[in-house]
């Protein structure tokens, strides 16, 4: 990681001829590109690092391209000789989805998706305009062979992993009608193919887009079905029909032509069911496969979301063997499955998470039947060696990013939490009152206090449940 920040400060400074005043190492999210945000004077920019050069040349590319045509996205600064590091424009720090979150379904957000789904039919059209789409990083359009695979992909990473009994020739049967229906859609034009609100950034109450790398050719309908099926947003389906009918208006203006909205909400609900099916594949790869958390805990939000336009939507060709399937993997038992059990305001469990130094000793568990996890910090780095950490604690941010991009500490707790939320789990469902988990290192101040903090959290987004979080050795921190 150091190198990584030592290439993205050299190219800086080749740009802008003066070093920057400092680089934060941003959260990680499902892709394997990893962002910074640089600090300059009064200004802040964004450096992607990546080693798919490819990739990297197709956001690069594409960018450029919509710049030209005055779109919202991104301005790109300087690419690195070797074409994996590149600073871009740093449009805002909020998302549509968090505005969503924060501020809930108020006409104020509703105002924000209208904004967006305008922007968004610019993008489409007039960014297709001389758009040279052999820069696609993979299939120039979304056509027959695209959707198959999409179909596939939630085939072998989500629907195979349930190991339910199906007739695999007649479903493949089914693929193959319910791609060639789709094929045939009478718009197509540059599709963002992952237009979520967590890529939408909102800045001074304007909207700009963000990862259109895997962008293609295709149907105007698929990307504003990623956006009103986005299962975190869980929009109302007041919303939903209005939302598509304000953009189907917003396109026949582009256009500068009715739309048949009959024809192109028939096709849309299409379009609705492989996204759907898309995005389950993807939790699947990256929740049951990579086992990364926060793609496991959305899957039984998307069974609820594909529940729901099984039974209020129609797509317009039968395929029967994956209808069937289909109804099989939304059933109470499915989702049961993958929801994590939740504590509410009666459940005795209270979980004790303590960072402790092992100069002063393990923890003392007080209550009745003892036992509980104790982890040992020492094989991280520690960050009290190095003069510009020893006053500061796990709890302070320049430590939480040292640990976070210079140290081994994210395998570390997803590993510690594969283990304690078996435990937690039998613990709700047994009505234990307690559980104690400790963290120590070797001062108790920085690589203990991070993984106790991060445990809590972890514990509260996830089970809902009490945690009493102490930092043990606090008083004799270095200050």
């Amino acid at each position: 990681m150091e190198a990584i920040v030592q290439g993205i400060a050299q190219l800086f400074e080749s740009w802008k001829k003066q070093q920057p005043t400092r680089i934060e190492k941003l959260p990680q999210s499902g892709s394997d590109r990893i962002y910074f945000r640089i600090y300059f004077k009064e200004e802040t920019f964004i450096a992607t690092y990546g080693l798919n050069v490819k990739e990297n040349n197709t956001f690069i590319n594409f960018s450029n391209h919509f710049k030209t045509k005055h779109l919202p996205v991104p301005q790109i600064f300087c690419v690195n000789a070797e074409q994996t590091i590149y600073i871009q424009e740093d449009v805002g720090t909020e998302s549509l989805l968090n505005k969503l979150e924060t501020a809930g379904h108020k006409e104020y957000v509703y105002t924000l998706f209208q904004k967006s789904l305008t922007a968004l039919a610019r993008i489409q059209i007039e960014g297709d305009k001389g758009l040279d789409y052999s820069w696609c990083l993979t299939a120039k359009e979304f056509g027959k062979q695209a959707i198959l695979s999409d179909l596939l992909y939630f085939k072998y990473y989500f629907l195979d992993t349930l190991q339910l009994p199906y007739d695999k020739q007649q479903m493949l049967d089914d693929f193959e009608a319910l791609s060639t229906y789709l094929t045939f859609t009478e718009h197509k034009y540059f599709m963002f193919r992952d237009f979520q609100s967590r890529n939408i950034i909102i800045k001074n109450a304007e909207c700009y887009f963000i990862d259109y790398q895997g962008g293609m050719k295709g149907a105007l309908q698929y990307d504003v079905a990623s956006l009103l099926w986005q299962a975190r947003a869980e929009l109302s389906e007041e919303w939903k029909d209005s939302l598509l009918n304000f953009y189907i208006d917003e396109i026949s203006k582009v256009l500068n032509k009715q739309i048949d909205k009959v024809t192109f909400i028939s096709q849309y609900n299409g379009y609705v069911l492989i996204r759907l099916l898309q995005v389950l594949g993807a939790y699947g790869f990256r929740g049951l496969f990579e086992r990364k958390a926060q793609f496991l805990s959305s899957i039984p939000l998307a069974l609820n979301n594909l529940k729901f336009f099984l039974e209020h939507k129609r797509v317009g060709i039968a395929t029967p063997e994956f209808d069937r399937m289909l109804k099989l993997i939304v059933s109470k038992e499915i989702i049961e499955r993958f929801t994590s059990i939740q504590a509410t305001e009666e459940t005795p469990l209270v979980i004790s998470v303590n960072s402790f130094s092992y100069k002063k000793g393990i923890p003392q568990d007080s209550s009745e039947n003892g036992g509980g996890f104790v982890f040992d910090m020492r094989g991280i780095l520690n960050p009290g060696r190095f003069d510009e950490y020893k006053n500061l604690s796990g709890k302070d941010k320049p430590v939480q990013d040292f640990l976070e991009q210079r140290t081994k500490m994210s395998i570390f707790l997803n590993s510690v939490w594969d283990l304690i939320d078996i435990t937690i789990e039998d613990y709700l469902k047994r009505n234990f009152s307690s559980l104690q988990i400790n963290f120590g290192c070797t001062g108790g101040q920085h690589r203990s206090v991070y993984a106790a903090e991060q445990t809590a959290r972890h514990l509260r987004n996830k089970y809902k449940v009490k945690v009493v979080l102490t930092h043990t050795n606090q008083a004799n921190w270095i200050k």
